[in-house]
């Protein structure tokens, strides 16, 4: 599976140990940045990784900020793409379970603990769309703003 992974600075260091996990567990890992802890705009990375996911360059995206909401803020702006800003596990396997969502924001500047970011992250990834009466719910989502 290829995922696009992207932060801000206030996520760099949950981003570079998440893709160390990710390419551990042998996913095709994509990651769009940022490169340090110099302060940039997560809008810019969100937006990355959200057309990577709707443009079909990735199956799922992850991203990473402080609190991981202005990630998913951005990058549900982006038609198609359905970013859950996620803190525990059990909402990261609900987020795939009943909304297929497609990317998983979750926060970092200690939050949540690491080894909690990569139990979301493992779970997001690993979790299908259960579909049924979900995909009429789903599809409503998509067709917002057309």
């Amino acid at each position: 599976m290829r995922v696009y992974v992207g932060s801000d600075h206030a996520g760099f260091e949950y981003k570079q140990a998440i893709v160390e996990h990710l390419i551990a567990g042998g996913y095709a890992v994509v990651d769009v940045g940022t490169d340090s802890m110099d302060s940039v705009d997560y809008p810019d990375y969100a937006a990355k990784v959200a057309r990577a996911v709707r443009d079909g360059e990735a199956e799922l995206g992850v991203l990473v900020c402080g609190t991981g909401i202005g990630m998913a803020i951005a990058a549900n702006k982006v038609h198609g793409v359905r970013a859950a800003n996620v803190d525990n596990v059990e909402f990261a396997r609900l987020a795939r379970l009943h909304n297929n969502a497609n990317v998983v924001a979750v926060p970092g500047r200690g939050f949540i603990d690491l080894s909690t970011a990569e139990a979301i992250v493992d779970t997001f990834l690993t979790t299908e769309f259960e579909g049924g009466r979900h995909e009429s719910r789903v599809a409503k989502m998509d067709s917002i703003g057309i």
